[in-house]
């Protein structure tokens, strides 16, 4: 698959896949996107001192390295699995160079998400632990992971990968959520909001990053 780095609004990098139209973040700004979905919105609205956080992309490892930074920032206990299909290159990941935006322990830790081995837990810090699965998620079965807190569901859009965004995964990630449990995704369509809903999942669209007017969140209660 053809990948290319393009630049985004805000200064970050991000890949493009032409034969997709498709790009792994949003070209109104990579980083911004980041923070404001998965990070704000997610990981930090979870009340719990310690999370269990199930990523659907790990993709350029992006919201892996914010989220491992800020586990840091707060001494927040955190682990993190993320389930990728197709890994990137070494050649790419040393293009996106967001590590050595931010600072030099982001640095640091980007170089160890990348080199954490995939389907093995890797301590990245002391507040952060990596799990990478390389698997195709319609065949991820969850009975061998913690349940979870935080949902950071970022596959590439429903129009362009309609089988991640189908009730069935839905329906098995919800069974391996904790009561609490946060999903968060920059999808803001109907369909999907519909979905999680009749899943169980109590749903509500907030204001997007920036380029987006809405996002949803949806909250699994008992």
């Amino acid at each position: 698959m053809k990948r290319q780095v393009i630049e985004t609004a805000d200064g970050s990098k991000t890949l493009f896949i032409p034969d997709m139209n498709e790009q792994y973040h949003s070209v109104n700004g990579a980083r911004t996107e980041s923070e404001y979905v998965f990070l704000k919105q997610g990981y930090l609205h979870h009340p719990s001192e310690s999370v269990v956080v199930f990523e659907v992309g790990f993709g350029t490892g992006l919201n892996a390295l914010l989220t491992a930074l800020k586990a840091e920032e707060q001494k927040r206990p955190t682990k993190f699995i993320s389930i990728e299909k197709y890994p990137i290159e070494v050649s790419e990941i040393q293009n996106l160079d967001y590590g050595k935006q931010i600072s030099e322990k982001a640095d640091v830790l980007f170089k160890k998400l990348h080199d954490a081995a995939w389907n093995e837990t890797t301590k990245i810090s002391d507040y952060f632990t990596l799990h990478k699965i390389q698997a195709d998620l319609k065949l991820l079965s969850f009975d061998n992971y913690e349940h979870f807190d935080v949902i950071y569901f970022d596959a590439f859009a429903p129009d362009k990968q309609p089988q991640l965004w189908e009730p069935e995964i839905f329906e098995r990630i919800y069974s391996a959520c904790n009561e609490g449990a946060i999903f968060v995704t920059y999808s803001a369509k109907g369909v999907i909001r519909r979905q999680l809903a009749t899943t169980g999942f109590v749903m509500e669209r907030l204001p997007g990053p920036p380029g987006k007017r809405q996002m949803l969140r949806g909250v699994k209660l008992l």
